[in-house]
């Protein structure tokens, strides 16, 4: 019963509480511009009304501290008087003072000033102490509305304690407070509008911009990434994001060309080996000789291949455009190159393999092994009779990178070229390349793979040949390693 009990009224202060935070969020300013506004006048508003009360606090200390020294000054004046039992001599308020009243410890008035005659005693009586006290009354008959700021004054005479009271009128203090307060109430309101007004013109200028970057950028399609945002000549921060945007879009225009690129040349790579494949089977349809069909299934057989290999690569290409992940482990690369070198039996132009040992990097070992595979069979398609393989490290024992070098004694890489040989589909030589079956994406998928394990490959400058270059960073010896 209790723990129902608890639910419902659980239940019952859910519903206040969302209703609350829905209207929090209705009232809430939805828009950049509207925050930003409220946010000033909200600052601006509780920094004015700290001014105002430190100002009013101020001014009316001020004019108090005045009018007590004028008052303080005739107090003592009359109270030094009566401590010499010359109270006949005391003469009218000084400028400053409204009135004067001398009284003894007993309550009875000895003097007064002719304009509280008639009047009683200001102070309660009872036991006096000698000093001084400020007080604050208010005295119909002489201020009407206005407050008397008193000073007392109790000294010692020949007849006994008698306190001395001096009054002086509040009426320029509550003046002053009073003209300020009502500038305030009326200027305070028309600052906060005037900061609304300036912050709303202000903020809609400087997201003016924003608003022309966002209408553009709303209206580019994946069909024209040539399009670019306007840069507004601010030279603050909105301008540099217009800059990043149009880099943006300069980065998604090249993907898009270089992707139209690879697709238009991906179909020219596979119309040819079908339309060769057409042709053997067409022919070998039409041919009715048997001892002929086994060359043209062969020749069938080896465009099919090309395929299978060319459709492979672009798979490859793809995954690798992707970003797509694969296993990565702690790898010899000595061992893995000495590896791929011993698997290529038979082939045209023997490998030399010079290999560091305890050369580790951290990679797929798959995408690794067919990284060396490709250097291997661009550097034996165009070798004359050499090729080398050599792999060392480099730099300080902190940043070591392996260092692996493909060498052929072919007719090289001219020094405008080396940097296109890793374009896709690209080849120096085109019809020599097809006779070997190369359809120019060996060397990009292998800088793609370099890329994709932190590395580099470059074509540099070599005596004789190609000399193809691998980077790769080297991973520290293991913990505990001897």
């Amino acid at each position: 019963m209790a723990e129902g009990r608890a639910a419902r009224v659980r239940r019952a202060l859910k519903r206040p509480l969302r209703r609350c935070r829905a209207l929090a969020l209705r009232l809430w300013p939805a828009t950049v511009r509207a925050r930003a506004t409220a946010g000033a006048v909200l600052v601006v508003a509780v920094a004015l009304a700290l001014a105002s009360v430190a100002l009013l606090g101020l001014l009316r200390a001020g004019m108090l501290r005045n009018a007590e020294r004028d008052a303080e000054e005739q107090a003592a004046a009359v109270a030094q008087l009566a401590s010499g039992g010359r109270l006949d001599g005391m003469r009218a308020p000084l400028h400053g003072a409204d009135f004067v009243q001398v009284v003894n410890a007993r309550g009875r008035v000895l003097r007064a000033t002719p304009n509280l005659a008639g009047l009683p005693a200001l102070g309660p009586a009872g036991p006096l102490r000698p000093g001084t006290a400020f007080h604050t009354w208010r005295i119909r008959p002489l201020g009407g509305e206005h407050r008397q700021r008193v000073v007392q004054v109790t000294t010692q005479t020949p007849d006994g304690l008698v306190t001395v009271y001096v009054g002086t009128s509040l009426r320029d203090v509550d003046a002053a407070d009073d003209t300020t307060t009502a500038a305030l109430v009326v200027g305070g309101p028309l600052l906060l509008a005037l900061v609304a007004l300036v912050t709303w013109h202000v903020t809609g200028r400087a997201l003016r911009p924003v608003e022309a970057i966002r209408a553009e950028v709303a209206e580019i399609t994946d069909r024209d990434l040539h399009r670019r945002v306007p840069v507004p000549p601010t030279g603050d921060e909105v301008a540099r994001l217009a800059r990043t945007m149009n880099g943006t879009l300069d980065r998604l225009e090249s993907s898009g060309i270089r992707q139209r690129q690879f697709i238009a040349d991906a179909s020219h790579e596979l119309r040819s080996p079908l339309t060769v494949l057409r042709t053997q089977l067409e022919v070998a349809l039409a041919v009715r000789d048997p001892e002929l069909w086994p060359e043209l299934i062969s020749g069938a057989l080896e465009d099919t291949d090309r395929l299978e290999r060319l459709c492979s690569d672009l798979l490859l290409l793809a995954r690798i455009d992707a970003a797509q992940p694969a296993a990565s482990t702690r790898l010899d690369l000595g061992g893995l190159v000495r590896d791929a070198v011993g698997s290529r039996l038979g082939d045209r132009v023997p490998v030399a393999v010079r290999a560091e040992a305890g050369v580790e990097v951290e990679g797929s070992e798959l995408w690794l092994i067919r990284v060396v595979t490709n250097l291997l069979d661009n550097a034996q398609r165009f070798a004359a009779g050499r090729v080398e393989v050599a792999l060392r490290t480099a730099g300080p024992p902190e940043t070591r990178t392996a260092v692996l070098e493909v060498r052929d004694d072919g007719p090289g890489i001219p020094p405008a070229d080396r940097e296109r040989v890793f374009e896709r589909f690209t080849r120096l030589d085109d019809a020599r390349s097809r006779d070997h079956g190369g359809a120019g994406l060996g060397l990009a998928i292998a800088r793609d793979l370099a890329a994709h394990h932190g590395g580099t490959l470059t074509a540099e400058r070599s005596r004789a040949g190609a000399r193809l270059v691998l980077r790769l960073p080297v991973l520290p010896p293991e913990s505990g390693a001897g």
